[in-house]
């Protein structure tokens, strides 16, 4: 019994880290990810150039 409240005490506290790092990726959330890159630019799966200012090589 302990372990497991050990455990789901331990996915918990990830949890928010986890959506943390999720949130600083060029074209996460309704982008749909990175298709390609365009000079230094990511371009988006839904056709936008995503505003970051991570240089994509």
């Amino acid at each position: 019994m302990r372990t497991w409240s050990a455990f789901f005490i331990s996915i918990f506290m990830l949890a928010p880290v986890m959506q943390a790092n999720a949130k600083n990726t060029p074209c996460s959330g309704k982008m749909g990810g990175i298709s390609h890159c365009q000079g230094d630019k990511f371009v988006c799966k839904n056709g936008k150039i995503s505003q970051s200012k991570k240089s994509c090589s």
